[in-house]
C-alpha cells in the first residue's frame, strides 16, 4: 500500500459493520521528462467482522444473522442497503431499511462453508451510492451432524504367522466432516468391536496390532476385524462408525515336508524314452509359497544311476525322469530311496529338526505287450466283521502299460473263493462283500482280482488281494479249562487250589482284560471263594478243611467272567474239580488212574491178558509173513515161451542115485559105459539097475585113463544121428571133475566090499543122533540087497 492513505476504523461488534470514511489521498509519480502523474486511489468504505450462522437451524422464523449499518444512515430511513452475490435474495434477505440480514434455509456446513456477498448503501431518494460495494463473508457455524467414516474401508490386511505380541498390522483413520477446528465434533477415539483377544488397536492413533502370540496359520488363517471410531473424544452422545478388516496370517517355513507314506511302487516299462518323465512323488508340506518349496534328489546310487528327479514349481511335485535305457531281461526293479527337502529354512525353527524327508519308491520294470499293471503287487484291505452285504472293502487300480492304454476290466478268479464272499465291479474295481463276515470263522481272506484289457482279453494280469476281518466284541469270554481241577483232600482253609484264565475268540483289544466273579444269584458256595487278582486271572480258594473222595469225588464251581470290550460281554463256566488223595507237597497220588479204571470197569488182571492176547498175535503175524518169504517159488515159463522142447519138473531128482538124470559111469569108466548105453527116454529095468550098483561097488572095476572131451564129442554125434527118438531135443550135461584127489572120494559108488563088510557102529561114539544114523545106513544097505538078490532069482526061474 501506498504511503499517505490515512485509515480510521470503528469498533465493529459481531455481526454488524460500519461504513468509515477515507479521506482522498493522490499517489504521485515523477515521469522521466520531470512531470508529475497523479493517481486517485478510490475510497474504502467499510471494515467489519465475519458474520457467523448456525448450521442445520430447524426453527419456524428466519434466522438472524447479522445487520449492516453505514455512518451515513441517520436513522430517517434515507438509505436503503442491497445485497448481491451467493445465496442473495434465496438463501440470505436484507431490510432495506434497518440492514438485518436473515437466514431464510437451514444451512449444512459440509455442503459449503461460507457464502461470500456484496453489500451496498444507496440513497433512498436519489439511488445514488452513498458507499460503494463492498464484500463480506458469512461463515456456516458447525455443529456435530457427522459421524465418523472410513473411507476406505473395508481393509484388507496381512501378518506374518508366530508374530511377537504387538506386532504391527495396519493403521485405520476415520474422517469426520464436522469443523475439526470447533469444539469436539472431529475428535475421534479408536476402539475394537470384534477381533479379541487376537489383536487390540490404539485409541488416538488407529494402528491395529497383534494381541496373541504364536498365532499358526495352519491352524487359523483368517480373522476378522471390526473397528470402531467414535467422535466427542469418546464421549456420551458422540456419533460413530465402524469399518472391517480382513486379516491374514502370512505363512512362514514352520513345517517340514513330509511323505505320506514311506514305500511308493511305480511301473515302468522298458519301453519308455530317455529323457521322458516316468511317474511322479509329492511330498506334503502344510506352509506356502517358498516355504513350500522343495527340492527332491534320489540319494542310493542305484536309483541315481538310471533316474533323476525334478521338481515342479506349480504341483510342488517331484518328476521323475529316465536316464538310461531300461532292460526288463537285465533288470526288472529299481528301489529309490528319494529325499524331499526344504530350500528356504527358518532359522527360528531350527529345534523342530531337519526340515526334510525321506520315502522308498520301488520301480518295477514292465516288459512290453504285456497285460494291465495293477498300481501295487499286493493289496491289503479290512472291513469290520458282521458288516452288512454290500459293504465296500477296498479298490484295486490296473492300468495297460502299452501305449493305447486300453480300458481295463476287473473280475475274480473263479478258482478261489469257492462260497463267494466278495465281489468286484467289472469298471471301477471296487471289491465288496456278499455276506456278513465272522473273524472268528476267518481272519483272513486270500483272493485274486483278474485284470484284462478290453481290446485284448487274453492279456491277464494277477494280484493278491488280503482282506484283514476286523474284530468287534461279539463272543463272550470262558474260562479256560483244558483239564479237570484236582483238588486234594488235605486242602486247607484259604488254600489257592487253582489259578484259572480265561479265554476269548475276539481279538487282542476286546479279549486281554478279564474279570472274574462267582454268580451272584446262586447262594455262598461254602466249599470254595473265588478272588480276581485283576490281572486277568482269578485263584480259586478252599473255604473250609479238609475233603475225602469217598464222600464226594466231584464239585462243580459256575464262575463268570467279564472281558474289557466295548460292550463288555459276561459268560459263564462250570469247573469240575475232582477230590483226590495227595502225597506231602500237594502231590497227587493216584487219582488219574483210579479214575480211569474204574470208568472202564475193568481190573488189573483183564487188562494184562487183553495185552497178553494182542502180543501173540503181532508174533503169529510176523511169524507168518517170515515164511512166506523164505519160501521158494516155482520157476513158471510162460505159455509165450517159443522154447517149445522145454519140458520143465518141480522133481529135485534122486541125488547120486538117479541113473536116468545123470549117468556117472559114462564119465568114470567110458569103456563099460559102451556096454551098458541104453536109450535115456526109456525107463532102464530093474535088473539092469540093480547090475549096475553092484558094479559099482564091486572094487575089480578099474577107471581106464579115457580122453572125456573125445568122449563128449562121440556122445553128441550119436544124439544127434539118433532117429529112433522123438523129434524134440533132449538136454544132456557131463562133467568130469578129474582124478586123484588125495582125500579120496565120500561116495559110496566105488567103496570096496559088500553091505556086510561096512560097519557102521563107529558112529555110535558121537552120541545118540549118530546111533541113529548107523540105524538108517544099515537098514538101507539091508533093503538094497533084498530088492537085487529077489529080481537075481526071479530072473533065474524064468
Amino acid at each position: 500500500m501506498a504511503s499517505g492513505i490515512n485509515l480510521r476504523s470503528c469498533v465493529s461488534l459481531p455481526g454488524e459493520f460500519h461504513y468509515v470514511n477515507i479521506l482522498p489521498t493522490k499517489n504521485q509519480t515523477k515521469l522521466a521528462n520531470g512531470e508529475t502523474e497523479v493517481h486517485h486511489r478510490p475510497k474504502r468504505g467499510w471494515i467489519w467482522n465475519q458474520f457467523f450462522v448456525l448450521e442445520e437451524h430447524t426453527g419456524p422464523d428466519p434466522q438472524y444473522v447479522g445487520k449492516l449499518h453505514s455512518n451515513s444512515d441517520k436513522g430517517d430511513g434515507s438509505v436503503r442497503y442491497i445485497l448481491d452475490g451467493e445465496g442473495a435474495g434465496s438463501i440470505f434477505i436484507i431490510d432495506e431499511v434497518t440492514g438485518d440480514i436473515h437466514a431464510t434455509k437451514s444451512l449444512d456446513r459440509e455442503k459449503k462453508s461460507h457464502y461470500v456477498l456484496h453489500a451496498q448503501a444507496l440513497d433512498r431518494y436519489t439511488e445514488e451510492a452513498l458507499e460503494p460495494k463492498s464484500e463480506f463473508i458469512i461463515k456456516v457455524q458447525d455443529i456435530n451432524d457427522n459421524a465418523p467414516k472410513f473411507p476406505d474401508g473395508p481393509f484388507v490386511a496381512t501378518v506374518p504367522e508366530m508374530s511377537e505380541v504387538g506386532t504391527s498390522v495396519l493403521q485405520v483413520t476415520a474422517s469426520d466432516a464436522d469443523d475439526p477446528t470447533y469444539g469436539n465434533s472431529a475428535r475421534i477415539v479408536y476402539s475394537i468391536l470384534q477381533g479379541q483377544p487376537y489383536f487390540s488397536v490404539d485409541p488416538k492413533t488407529g494402528i491395529i496390532r497383534t494381541a496373541l502370540a504364536d498365532m499358526d496359520r495352519e491352524a487359523r488363517e483368517h480373522y476378522t476385524v471390526v473397528i470402531q471410531a467414535k467422535d466427542m473424544a469418546g464421549q456420551v452422545g458422540g456419533l460413530s462408525g465402524s469399518t472391517t478388516i480382513n486379516i491374514t496370517l502370512t505363512d512362514i517355513n514352520d513345517n517340514p515336508p513330509k511323505f505320506p507314506q514311506k514305500n511308493y511302487q511305480l511301473y515302468v516299462p522298458e519301453s519308455a524314452q530317455v529323457g521322458k518323465p516316468v511317474g511322479k512323488i509329492k511330498a506334503n508340506d502344510d506352509d506356502l509359497g517358498i516355504n513350500a518349496d522343495i527340492k527332491y534328489s534320489i540319494i542310493n546310487s542305484e536309483g541315481a544311476n538310471t533316474f533323476s528327479i525334478s521338481a515342479d514349481r506349480d504341483t510342488k511335485e517331484g518328476i521323475i525322469s529316465l536316464k538310461k535305457p531300461l532292460n526288463y531281461e537285465r533288470k526288472k526293479s529299481y528301489t529309490l530311496h528319494i529325499e524331499g527337502m526344504n530350500t528356504h529354512a527358518d532359522p527360528r525353527f531350527s529345534y523342530l529338526g531337519s526340515f526334510k524327508d525321506t520315502a522308498t519308491l520301488k520301480i518295477t520294470v514292465g516288459d512290453v505287450d504285456e497285460g494291465p499293471v495293477f498300481s501295487i503287487d499286493h493289496y491289503i484291505m479290512d472291513v469290520y466283521e458282521n458288516a452288512p452285504r454290500g459293504t465296500e472293502v477296498g479298490a484295486v487300480t490296473a492300468r495297460d502299460p502299452d501305449s493305447r492304454n486300453s480300458p481295463v476290466r476287473y473280475f475274480l478268479d473263479s478258482k478261489e473263493d469257492d462260497e463267494r464272499y466278495f465281489r468286484i465291479d467289472e469298471i471301477t474295481g471296487v471289491i465288496r462283500t456278499t455276506k456278513p463276515l465272522d473273524r472268528e470263522d476267518i481272519t483272513w481272506h486270500n483272493i485274486t482280482v483278474m485284470a484284462s484289457e478290453v481290446d485284448n482279453p487274453s492279456l491277464l494280469s494277477h494280484v493278491p488281494v488280503t482282506v484283514q476281518v476286523l474284530d468287534v466284541n461279539d463272543n463272550p469270554p470262558e474260562v479256560a479249562a483244558d483239564e479237570e481241577i484236582i483238588l486234594c483232600e488235605s486242602s486247607r482253609p484259604g488254600q489257592v487250589i487253582q489259578t484259572v484264565t480265561a479265554v476269548d475268540k475276539d481279538d487282542f483289544a476286546n479279549g486281554q482284560r478279564f474279570a472274574f466273579a462267582l454268580p451272584s444269584q446262586l447262594p455262598v458256595n461254602p466249599n470254595f471263594t473265588l478272588k480276581d487278582n485283576e490281572d486277568s486271572t482269578a485263584s480259586i480258594i478252599a473255604r473250609r478243611r479238609r475233603f475225602n473222595h469217598l464222600t464226594q469225588e466231584l464239585y462243580e464251581l459256575p464262575i463268570v467272567v467279564w472281558d474289557g470290550g466295548e460292550p463288555s460281554l459276561s459268560g459263564t463256566s462250570t469247573l469240575t474239580l475232582r477230590v483226590c488223595p495227595c502225597q506231602r507237597h500237594g502231590r497227587i497220588r493216584a487219582c488219574q488212574g483210579e479214575a480211569f479204571l474204574s470208568s472202564a470197569g475193568l481190573s488189573t488182571g483183564a487188562l494184562i491178558a487183553i495185552l497178553l492176547c494182542i502180543i501173540i498175535l503181532l508174533a503169529i503175524v510176523v511169524l507168518f509173513i517170515t515164511l512166506r518169504r523164505s519160501k521158494k517159488e516155482p520157476l513158471i515159463i510162460s505159455e509165450e515161451d517159443i522154447r517149445e522142447n522145454v519140458v520143465t519138473y518141480d522133481d529135485e531128482g534122486g541125488g547120486e542115485e538117479d541113473t536116468e538124470a545123470f549117468d556117472i559111469i559114462a564119465l568114470r569108466n567110458p569103456a563099460a559105459a559102451e556096454e551098458l548105453k541104453f536109450r535115456r527116454d526109456i525107463r532102464p529095468e530093474a535088473r539092469q539097475h540093480c547090475g549096475l550098483l553092484r558094479s559099482r561097488r564091486s572094487p575089480s572095476v578099474d577107471l581106464d585113463d579115457v580122453d572125456v572131451q573125445e568122449f563128449i564129442k562121440q556122445r553128441q554125434v550119436d544124439a544127434d544121428l539118433d532117429t529112433s527118438v522123438p523129434p524134440y531135443d533132449s538136454l544132456q550135461t557131463y562133467a568130469y571133475e578129474g582124478q586123484g584127489s588125495p582125500t579120496g572120494s565120500i561116495s559110496p559108488l566105488d567103496s570096496p566090499g559088500t553091505q556086510s563088510e561096512q560097519d557102521y557102529n563107529f558112529l555110535d561114539e558121537y552120541g545118540p543122533d549118530f546111533q541113529r544114523l548107523a540105524e538108517l545106513y544099515g537098514r538101507a544097505d539091508s533093503d538094497v540087497s533084498t530088492v537085487c538078490d529077489s529080481n537075481l532069482v526071479q530072473t533065474k526061474s524064468v
